[in-house]
C-alpha cells in the first residue's frame, strides 16, 4: 500500500478507537516502522510499503488501540530535549519531572563541582539529564531493577555521558558507597496502593507496578529516603523530590525534622511538583 493511504488508514483506526492525538500517534508509529523522520511521511507520500512494513504498522497500531503506551511501542521518549530508550522495565519519563531536573540545574550553577545521587533512576532520565547539562557534575544512579539499569547504562552511552554518570544496583542506600553527596534527588514511587487500580489503563496495565506503588499512603519512600539520606549528604547538602498531586505539604512535614530552607516548586500546570531542602546543620 502507498504511504499516504496507509497513514490515513492508521489515523482512522485510532480515531474510531478514541485514541488521543491520532495523527501524531499514527505518524510516530510509521516513522518507527520505516526508520525515517516525520518529514519523510509528507515528502515521500507515494512510497509503497513492503508487506512486512505494512504488517508491522498494523500490529503496532493494534497494540496502541489495546492500550499499550506509544513510548513502549516505538521504544523511546524525549525528555529535557534528549532522546531516551524506554522498555517495560522502566517508567516512561514525564514532562512533569523536568521541573525537578531544572531546579537542580539552577542550584548547581552556584557550585564549583557537584556530586549527585539519583535514587530510583529507572531509564536514567534524571541522572543523565543532570550529567548532560551540569558540566561540572558527577552523577550516580541507583535502582533495584537490573532491567532498568541496563536501559539507563545504554541511555548514558547514547547521550554521551557514560564517563559522568554511573549506575549501580541498590535497594535505596543499601549498596551506595559510603561517601557524601552535594545533592540527592529522587522521583520515587508515590501512588497510594489503593489508587493504583484507578489509574489510566495504559499506566496501571503496562508500566511496572514497582515504580508506582508508594505504600498505603503513597509516602513510604519519602519517609525512608529522608531518614537514610542524612548519612549520605554533605553539610547543608540538598535533598530534592518529585511529589504526586496534593502530596507536597506532607513531604514538607516529613523533611521538617532534619532539613531546613524547604521550598516547594510548581510545575507548568501549576501543581506543587518539587519539594527540596538543605540538611540542617
Amino acid at each position: 500500500m502507498v504511504l499516504k493511504d496507509v497513514f490515513a488508514k492508521g489515523i482512522n483506526m485510532l480515531k474510531l478507537s478514541n485514541i488521543d492525538a491520532p495523527v501524531i500517534t499514527a505518524g510516530a508509529i510509521l516513522c518507527f516502522v520505516l526508520g525515517c523522520e516525520k518529514i519523510y511521511l509528507y515528502s515521500h507520500d507515494d512510497y509503497t510499503l513492503s508487506k512486512n512494513e505494512y504488517e508491522q504498522y498494523l500490529a503496532a497500531l493494534k497494540r496502541r488501540i489495546a492500550g499499550e503506551p506509544l513510548q513502549y511501542i516505538i521504544g523511546c521518549q524525549e525528555f529535557m530535549s534528549l532522546n531516551f530508550k524506554v522498555t517495560k522495565d522502566v517508567l516512561i519519563p514525564r514532562q512533569d519531572t523536568e521541573t525537578l531536573v531544572e531546579c537542580i540545574i539552577e542550584l548547581a550553577n552556584e557550585m564549583d563541582t557537584v556530586s549527585i545521587l539519583d535514587i530510583g533512576t529507572g531509564s536514567g532520565c534524571i541522572a543523565i539529564s543532570l550529567a548532560y547539562y551540569i558540566k561540572n557534575s558527577q552523577v550516580m544512579g541507583i535502582d533495584i531493577s537490573k532491567g532498568a539499569l541496563r536501559v539507563a547504562i545504554e541511555n548514558a552511552r547514547t547521550c554521551g555521558v557514560e564517563k559522568k554518570a554511573v549506575f549501580i544496583e541498590s535497594n535505596l542506600f543499601e549498596n551506595v558507597p559510603h561517601k557524601k553527596f552535594d545533592v540527592i534527588v529522587s522521583n520515587p514511587p508515590y501512588i497510594p496502593l489503593k489508587d493504583i487500580d484507578m489509574l489510566e489503563e495504559q499506566v496501571k496495565d503496562f508500566e511496572p507496578k514497582t515504580v508506582l506503588d508508594g505504600g498505603e499512603d503513597g509516602l513510604y519512600f519519602y519517609k525512608k529516603i529522608v531518614k537514610e539520606s542524612i548519612d549520605f549528604l554533605k553539610p547543608e547538602g540538598i535533598l530534592a523530590f518529585e511529589v504526586g498531586f496534593d502530596q507536597a505539604q506532607e513531604v514538607v512535614r516529613i523533611m521538617g525534622a532534619s532539613y531546613q530552607n524547604i521550598k516547594v516548586q510548581k510545575d507548568l500546570a501549576g501543581i506543587e511538583r518539587v519539594v527540596m531542602g538543605s540538611l540542617s546543620k
